[in-house]
């Protein structure tokens, strides 16, 4: 054996203490005790929740009959926000969540969670939250609404919307005059404004909806335009009805709107 052997061979360690002291040097992976763990969990939850609230889906509840029979008063609802986004807005037929524009809602409709815990859910969107209102998007910008044609139907750009499968029997003979009889109560809105939206409720007869808002012959203490809701405080498109759990269903937009022609 050259020396030069005996140097290659020198250099080589056998398995036995030395590994295992070498490998006890390496540092043990440290893991976090429960507790810790457990508020890093719900930290991480909690900030997806409001990432998610902000960005994506948001829980409401329905705060009035305004929209029997499809959503009934404390129904839970969620909202989409993906629809409106890149330039998209609303279109007729849309079940829409808006803010209020400052006097659609009473006090009692105004009111959101009781409680601290309920008030500090519906901040990071995992509880419904009030001073919102919800209705049926019938007329866009540019759009022409009238009522009513000979049938009793509601007319956008002249076309007569078929409304049956989700309007309620009303106990008056038309679909839109909320506020009065049909036949002194005939009525034209727009043409929408550019950024607004013509809003009603489903149930026809008990709805605070644009109707409501729009300035009658003789009315002094109304203010024009106020029937047109701003596209943006419109938060979100109704997409499902969750709870209660006998209720669930998909929302979607009727195939009625599908015919209305666009605005001249």
């Amino acid at each position: 054996m050259t020396s030069e052997d005996r140097d290659s061979t020198s250099v080589v360690e056998p398995d036995g203490e030395g590994s295992r002291s070498s490998r006890s040097r390496k540092k043990k992976k440290k893991h976090l005790p429960v507790w810790q763990e457990t508020i890093l969990l719900l930290g991480i939850a909690l900030v997806l929740a409001i990432v998610i609230k902000a960005l994506f889906v948001q829980a409401f509840y329905i705060p009035s009959e305004s929209m029997e029979p499809g959503l009934v008063n404390n129904d839970r609802i969620l909202v989409q926000k993906v629809s409106y986004w890149f330039g998209g807005s609303p279109e007729r037929g849309d079940v829409v969540v808006f803010k209020d524009p400052g006097d659609w809602l009473s006090p009692t409709e105004k009111t959101g969670p009781q409680s601290g815990v309920t008030e500090l859910m519906a901040k990071i969107g995992l509880y419904p939250s009030g001073g919102h209102l919800v209705k049926r998007v019938i007329g866009v910008e540019g759009d022409v609404i009238k009522c009513c044609d000979k049938q009793g139907r509601i007319t956008v750009n002249g076309q007569p919307l078929d409304e049956d499968s989700f309007v309620k029997e009303k106990g008056i003979d038309c679909d839109g005059p909320m506020i009065g009889d049909c036949s002194r109560n005939s009525w034209t809105a727009g043409p929408v404004p550019k950024g607004h939206i013509f809003v009603m409720g489903d149930n026809r007869g008990h709805s605070a909806d644009s109707t409501v808002h729009m300035c009658q012959n003789n009315q002094t203490d109304c203010v024009p335009g106020d029937e047109y809701v701003p596209v943006d405080l419109v938060v979100g498109k109704v997409f499902v009805l969750l709870w209660p759990s006998d209720h669930f269903r998909w929302i979607q937009r009727p195939d009625t709107f599908a015919d209305v022609p666009d605005a001249s």
